[in-house]
């Protein structure tokens, strides 16, 4: 149905809601059988690109430069010569990023120029499945679990977490600094605060949080609120 124009999408200087009614599918670079939606990039001023890959059968993202993480939404799809479901995820440094759908699949891609350590060794590839990683309550909150899907190994230039709130559970504090954010939820929803403002988030949303934006989150609703997050991380800004 036609909104009239109405939409709670909003791109701000230091944030960006994006919401499903606003998306826009195109085949990106490598693809085959598949398109893009492109959450954030480069051209908005983000150091990271993020898209939701939505493969139809035989579909293929071939190897790029950057490094990439994917995160299973929907489907299958093979990585790394693993057969991954909905919840795995991977790790694909640059020569090793392609990835390739038999029957169809969404998956949630972030890619980004690998920034190495100071003689620090280049991580190598891996896969894994969210379900297998105990949970860690943030700042002592059983109600609110982080699950960390990137090793915490300074050779790794960024992290990639989810995090499950409770009905109720919200975070702690108003978080400013200087990482910046890509974040799409999961399941269910609640109240974000970005910046000066308070928006109504819900399940398939994507927000863009920029490095000193003030943010803050509660869940609300009778079901638990879930996203996955990243931030770049272990390096100088």
């Amino acid at each position: 149905m036609h909104q009239l124009g109405h939409t709670r999408s909003r791109h701000c200087a230091d944030h960006r809601l994006q919401t499903p009614d606003t998306f826009v599918r195109a085949s990106w670079p490598g693809m085959t059988n598949a398109t893009a939606i492109v959450h954030t990039a480069p051209a908005a001023g983000a150091k990271f690109v993020q898209y939701t890959a939505e493969f139809a059968a035989h579909g293929e993202l071939a190897a790029g430069e950057p490094q990439r993480f994917i995160y299973v939404l929907e489907g299958e799809v093979e990585a790394l010569g693993k057969t991954l479901s909905a919840g795995a995820y991977a790790y694909l440094p640059a020569a090793e990023s392609r990835i390739a759908s038999a029957d169809g699949c969404r998956v949630a891609i972030i890619e980004k120029p690998y920034q190495p350590s100071v003689g620090g060794a280049i991580p190598a590839g891996f896969v894994g499945a969210e379900r297998t990683i105990v949970p860690q309550p943030l700042m002592g909150d059983p109600d609110l679990e982080v699950r960390s899907l990137i090793p915490a190994d300074p050779a790794f230039d960024f992290a990639v977490n989810t995090m499950t709130f409770a009905p109720g559970a919200a975070l702690p504090m108003v978080e400013i600094h200087v990482m910046e954010h890509g974040l799409l939820f999961l399941a269910g929803g609640g109240i974000y605060r970005l910046g000066d403002h308070w928006y109504p988030v819900t399940a398939g949303d994507f927000i863009y949080m920029a490095p000193y934006c003030p943010q803050w989150f509660g869940a609300l609703g009778k079901t638990p609120a879930k996203y996955l997050i990243y931030k770049d991380w272990n390096r100088p800004a």
